[in-house]
């Protein structure tokens, strides 16, 4: 067993850091003198840093009276400080210190009316404030940079700030981090309060967070864990502190309660210098005491019942140690050997594969203080939750009597390993795990270290482990199909809208821009040089090189998708339950799982791909069962019935899903009746298949066209491990359907769903796809419709607090000969949409002009092309996906040289041309009863579907 021992070094400069031995990542762990921790490691993938700053706080040190405080400070992160979005800091502050005082009054009030008085006032203050305010300058500083993934986290002990940026920009971003970390102004603070209450509206539609919420208030009655929620409670949202934020940011936002952690194109001795440049002059503050909660024993079966128009399920939890505990990894391996990647736990075998429910899986959850092992199970229709209940805790009582193979053990843990792997060859992959381990308080060494640790953990252990945890000491949510009774609508307060300081730069801004870095010269890849093509009994071979681990991927491609054949798909998903001359089902998956190869099925409209994945010493025994297996199935009819009630359950539970609902609404509105997604195999022909036309169908595909890729390292050993399995081409590919696709025009098609908020998707058809456009479509959505700089954001959220989510999205097709889309969507409260709807008319009407934002979004996009290099399996991927368009050579070329001659008149000329005179149809969902049919009316012709009608089922 290799020891992970933390070794002590000191670098040329004289900072000192730390290593671990054995540690393959590299990883230097440095401490300023402030006691700010530093994590830096080196992945030259791309020209880019991952960085994260990851605070150790989150809702969990929430006072009790102001709950959702640590999320609302996180949103208030990216609205400056005294530098930073304003143009007159000494005017702009005094108003902010009387709108916080105002604040503290509403706080106190408990009249109603006095409150309204009292929230006028702070809105009229607020409109005087907002004249010094320049909106989301932090976000102009850091896309100036050429900054992606900017955005940010709130979970019950952490919050963290995510960007990835351009090698040569460090300093500058070092710099703008270190203004941002070192105060907080509360700017815009009514107006983001809105966007807040729209997002805890809009957790209200999430039936996953409803069930969550249960199952934590029932785990932890007393600790923060289960009594306070990330969102907060609704009347703490609508009576906020000014003063309390700035509290908890003076108290918990010091350098030594958060970390660094930089991986990528960086030279170590000098970013840990440019890092304590900026950071080390942040001052050490001792934190708050923490009184320690232990939560008593639970001694006996905790039940609660929720309700949401969603199909019924049941979950149930234990509590367990914290991360990092013993018995938290025993709760890890023991969810595994129920439920895993590999489908061979015993939920997987015994109630999916057996179709004994519609879906059951176990995981397990470790926190900071305490954690959790749960299992879920969506019943048939004929099942109620408690016989469902019943499977779950059947197969945990296998566990207890030991009764699971004892090879499981050892594949579950190199699965783990596998995924390690997988993890960490990634700058993001790696930065993730360094930001959770400073989360957890581990050690780098520690977390090194746990694989050592699950090896360690016998079959003995496990069942000791069992048989002592499970007893009937768990907690069960029922989740019942019905109408929420408990929803709580925050209730839009009445603002007026802010005017928003499009133009205007502040002093620091300007410093930002002014300061000149060393380009970064883009890098366009050579696709024939980069992937080697050869030839195998006519079958085209490709491969690229794995430089970086012990991993391979095979890919079978077919030009053959469900546009083809309808049936193709339901072909593929039926060989997850049939075993074959030599293996049963449950061995097929079983015999994966032993070898590490994971494998998958993945069917489109246009092509279907099989893959498998895993160690490459393993591939040609995956391949050789893949084979075997798909040429060898046996048909099983009583099987194949099951699957078909499987799937007309499934069917109806979509029904009931709000995120499927508005999917196929938009696809309705989209492309009418006639519409692909509609085009689904009838029940009656379901029911009159034979099992044996699936598996003839699956037999066949190896006679029909296809390629083949390999990403590893052996090329010529693959060759030769893959040839027994070719065979020659003897079928032709079927013509494919061709589906319409209709002009939008005016349409308002509207489904009724109880929810809180209305969400709407407003969809028109373009010109065809055009590859010359993509440079300008890249900047259009950067500068208009995406992201927290582009219009659409600063005047549908920054402005009016119309919606916390809002985006124009102009969607090229990846085919030639087919149209491109513009997406607009909203999602609100009902008595904003009309607003909403009316704001976002104003924006398209005519593209607005504002050249800094231009300037920025095109410098954006060039910045992001100059940085970007396509490696791994991407090389392929890229390649295939440009022949759809009849390109075969990197377009990122044509697309950086298109920008840099990019000006807003073009731009404008670009969106007169293929966005300004397209109408839409429209996607309405939400509650009957709030539609505002006046305002509806105006969007266009409307028409009330039923879910049959949306769904074509």
């Amino acid at each position: 067993m290799k020891k992970h021992i933390t070794e002590q070094h000191q670098d040329a400069n004289g900072y000192s850091y730390e290593t671990i031995a054995h540690d393959e990542n590299n990883v230097r762990i440095y401490t300023l003198n402030n006691g700010l921790k530093v994590y830096l490691a080196q992945n030259f993938d791309a020209p880019r840093i991952q960085t994260y700053i990851p605070v150790r706080t989150g809702s969990n040190n929430d006072p009790k009276d102001n709950t959702g405080l640590a999320h609302y400070l996180e949103h208030m992160m990216f609205k400056g400080t005294s530098k930073i979005g304003t143009i007159n800091w000494e005017k702009e502050s005094k108003l902010l210190d009387h709108i916080a005082e105002l604040f503290e009054k509403h706080k106190a009030e408990n009249d109603p009316e006095k409150k309204k008085e009292i929230y006028r006032k702070i809105d009229e203050f607020s409109q005087e404030a907002a004249k010094y305010a320049i909106a989301n300058e932090y976000d102009k500083c850091i896309s100036s940079l050429g900054a992606s993934g900017t955005n940010a986290h709130t979970w019950f002990d952490e919050t963290v700030y995510k960007n990835n940026i351009p090698k040569n920009e460090l300093e500058k971003w070092l710099k703008i981090e270190k203004e941002r970390f070192s105060e907080m102004v509360l700017r815009l603070f009514h107006t983001e309060l809105e966007s807040v209450y729209e997002e805890f509206n809009r957790a209200q539609d999430n039936d996953a967070r409803l069930v969550n919420y249960a199952l934590m208030e029932l785990l932890f009655p007393t600790h923060p864990n289960g009594q306070q929620t990330t969102l907060g409670k609704a009347e703490h949202l609508k009576n906020p502190s000014m003063k309390a934020i700035h509290k908890y940011f003076e108290e918990y936002y010091v350098p030594n309660n958060y970390a660094i952690i930089l991986v990528g194109d960086l030279d170590f001795d000098e970013t840990i210098r440019l890092v304590d440049d900026y950071f080390g002059s942040l001052k050490y503050r001792a934190l708050p005491p923490k009184v320690k909660i232990v939560e008593n024993p639970i001694t006996s079966i905790q039940k609660r019942t929720v309700k949401s128009p969603t199909v019924p399920r049941i979950q149930i939890a234990w509590r367990t140690d914290s991360y990092g505990t013993q018995e938290s990894l025993l709760a890890d391996i023991t969810a595994n050997i129920l439920s895993n990647s590999g489908e061979t736990g015993l939920l997987d075998l015994h109630i999916n594969n057996a179709q004994k429910a519609l879906y059951a899986t176990a995981f397990s959850l470790g926190l900071n203080e305490y954690g959790y092992f749960s299992a879920v199970i969506v019943p048939k229709e004929n099942q109620t939750l408690d016989e469902a209940k019943e499977l779950l805790l059947a197969e945990i009582e296998n566990i207890k009597k030991g009764d699971f193979p004892d090879w499981l053990l050892t594949a579950i843990i190199n699965d783990f390993k596998l995924q390690r792997i997988k993890g960490l060859e990634t700058a993001n992959g790696l930065a993730t795990n360094l930001y959770q381990t400073y989360i957890r308080k581990q050690t780098w060494a520690e977390e090194l270290q746990e694989m050592e640790r699950y090896q360690q953990i016998t079959k003995h252990d496990v069942v000791k482990f069992a048989t002592e945890f499970f007893k009937e000491n768990y907690v069960a949510v029922y989740k019942e199909k019905g109408e929420n009774q408990d929803l709580i609508r925050v209730d839009n307060p009445g603002i007026t809208p802010v005017k928003i300081n499009r133009e205007d730069k502040s002093e620091f801004l300007k410093e930002i821009l002014a300061e000149k870095s060393v380009d970064i010269e883009p890098v366009f890849i050579d696709y024939q040089k980069a992937i080697t093509v050869s030839e195998i009994k006519g079958r085209k071979v490709s491969f690229v090189r794995n430089q970086y681990n012990e991993l391979a991927e095979t890919h079978f491609i077919f030009p053959l998708g469900s546009d083809h054949d309808r049936e193709l798909s339901l072909a593929t998903h039926l060989m997850q339950y049939l075993g074959t001359d030599r293996f049963s089902t449950e061995e097929l998956k079983q015999e994966f799982y032993k070898i590490g190869i994971s494998h998958d099925f993945k069917t489109s409209s246009y092509q279907l791909m099989i893959t498998l994945v895993g160690l490459e010493e393993n591939m040609s025994k995956g391949l050789e069962l893949l084979h075997h297996w798909i040429t060898h199935a046996i048909p099983d009819q009583q099987v194949y019935s099951e699957y078909v009630q499987t799937i007309l359950e499934s069917r109806e539970a979509a029904k009931k899903d709000k995120n499927k609902i508005m999917h196929a609404l938009q696809q309705y509105a989209k492309f009418g009746k006639d519409s692909r997604s509609r085009d689904v195999v009838s029940k009656e022909r379901l029911e009159e298949i034979q099992c044996t036309e699936m598996t003839d169908k699956m037999k066949a595909l190896f006679s029909f066209p296809f390629e083949i890729f390999f990403y590893g390292k052996g090329f010529e050993e693959f060759k030769t491990n893959i040839e027994p399995f070719i065979q020659p081409e003897s079928s032709p590919i079927p013509p494919r359907k061709e589906y319409p696709e209709p002009e939008t025009t005016d349409k308002v098609y509207f489904v009724n769903y109880d929810m809180v908020q209305m969400e709407m998707a407003k969809v028109g058809k373009g010109a065809a796809v055009d590859t010359k456009d993509f440079g300008r479509i890249n900047v259009f959505n950067e500068y208009f419709g995406s992201g927290l700089s582009s219009i659409v954001f600063q005047e549908i959220r920054e402005s009016k607090s119309l919606a916390y989510s809002a985006y124009v999205a102009y969607q090229a097709n990846n085919e030639l000969q087919h149209p491109d889309y513009i997406t607009a969507y909203i999602g609100t409260q009902p008595d904003k949409l009309q607003t909403a709807v009316e704001t976002l008319q104003e924006l398209m009407n005519e593209l607005p002009q504002v050249e800094i934002q231009f300037r920025n979004a095109k410098n954006t996009a060039l910045k992001q092309l100059a940085s970007a290099r396509i490696t791994r399996t991407n090389v392929f991927f890229n390649h295939l996906k440009l022949k759809r368009l009849g390109i075969d050579y990197d377009l990122r070329k044509d697309m950086y040289d298109e920008i840099q001659n990019l000006s807003l008149e073009k731009l404008t000329q670009f969106y007169n041309s293929k966005v300004k005179p397209l109408r839409f149809n429209v996607a309405l969902l939400g509650k009957r009863e709030n539609l505002d049919m006046k305002a509806v009316q105006k969007m266009g012709d409307f028409e009330e579907l039923s879910l049959e009608e949306v769904f074509g089922f």
